[in-house]
Formats: structure tokens, sequence, C-alpha cells
């Protein structure tokens, strides 16, 4: 598998002004897929109908929330995993973090085995 990729240019982070300025590989957008695509591609591929495939994503984005909500790892297969992380202000002792030091939450994505072995042989074409 080939990604392509394009050159662009970028300031250096964290420096007033820009700082000298860097050329960087970034990967080509090609377009992009909706649910809607990706419920048509499954629903060839397989037994299910277009309306059981709609339905299972949305089911398994509600319960995803549910289980992310409670603290827990959803391991979504060959997929991948996601998880809470916070961050929050550091205090010298525990009995100091309050609620009001997390100052946000993100959701990782942890690519499962298949999504990590492409990444992993990808081969990379200048466009």
């Amino acid at each position: 598998m080939t990604i392509k990729f394009r050159v662009i240019e970028r300031s250096q982070p964290g420096v007033t002004g820009g700082g000298e300025k860097m050329f960087y590989a970034a990967p080509v957008v090609s377009g992009t897929t909706t649910l809607e695509d990706l419920t048509q591609l499954i629903e060839k591929i397989s037994t299910l109908s277009g309306a059981d495939v709609h339905a299972a994503i949305y089911a398994l984005v509600d319960v995803a929330i549910s289980r992310l909500e409670e603290g827990e790892i959803v391991r979504l297969g060959e997929l991948g995993s996601l998880r809470i992380s916070l961050s929050s202000g550091g205090k010298s002792t525990a009995s100091a973090i309050k609620a009001s030091d997390v100052k946000g939450a993100k959701v990782i994505f942890t690519p499962g085995k298949r999504i990590k072995k492409m990444i992993k042989s990808a081969k990379f074409q200048k466009q």
C-alpha cells in the first residue's frame, strides 16, 4: 500500500514570531467516507441490510459513550480501542487534587493489530 504525501511549510511551535520555517511531509487527503458510505460498503459484503448496519453503528456510539463515562476502555476488536485521557494541573500531594484541577478530557484511539501492521508496512510516495 502506498500513502501519498505532500510537502507543507510550518513555523517552529512555541517560538515567538514563528522562528525558522521548516518543511514537513503531510498526508494527501483524497476525500471523505461518510457513515452512509460505510453502511453501503458493509451492506455489500455482508448479509446485513443497510438499516441493520446503520442501527448497529449508532448503537455502538451510544454504548461506547456509556462505557467511557463509566471509566472503561472500549475494545473494538481488530479496529482498536478507545479510552479517556485527562489533562490537569500538578499538585504536591494527592489530596490537593480536586475536580476543578481537571482542565480537559479527550478520547484516545489506539489502533488494533491490523491497522498497526498496515501503517508499519506502508510505503510513501511524494505527490
